[in-house]
């Protein structure tokens, strides 16, 4: 066998763990483990939500008193986690129905789906985060 017949091909393997910090994440991947993560978000507040609502139905009292609860800055903080969870897993969600539609799946095309999809849900969580704290 010749040496010209077997020409040296890049070796592709896993990367290690140690190199995690090491590895630059395209903005598509970035945006599908946010998905993940925002989807993982809603799934363990679910029982926080919904014991409020629970809570604030079932009296005139209870609903002041969880009026009262939410008003504490740390519960918005919840809220607003919980919205940004909601607004990106929802955005993201429409991404990946146009990517099954085929489209927008070239590696240009993905990168600006990406950046919409994130400048969309922070640009939405802002507005939740302004009205929340009473800026408006």
């Amino acid at each position: 066998m010749s040496n010209t017949a077997s020409k040296s091909r890049p070796q592709y393997s896993n990367i290690h763990v140690t190199q995690l910090m090491h590895y630059r994440l395209p903005l598509a991947g970035v945006v599908s483990i946010l998905h993940r993560i925002s989807g993982a978000l809603m799934f363990l507040l679910l029982p926080f939500v919904l014991y409020l609502l629970e809570q604030s139905l079932s009296s005139d009292a209870a609903f002041a008193s969880m009026k009262s609860f939410v008003a504490h800055p740390l519960s918005k903080l919840i809220i607003l986690a919980l919205s940004w969870a909601y607004l990106h897993h929802f955005a993201a969600g429409v991404r990946h129905l146009f990517m099954d539609m085929h489209m927008g799946l070239s590696k240009e095309g993905s990168r600006h789906s990406a950046a919409s999809v994130l400048a969309i849900s922070l640009f939405l969580t802002l507005l939740v985060a302004l009205k929340l704290f009473g800026v408006f």
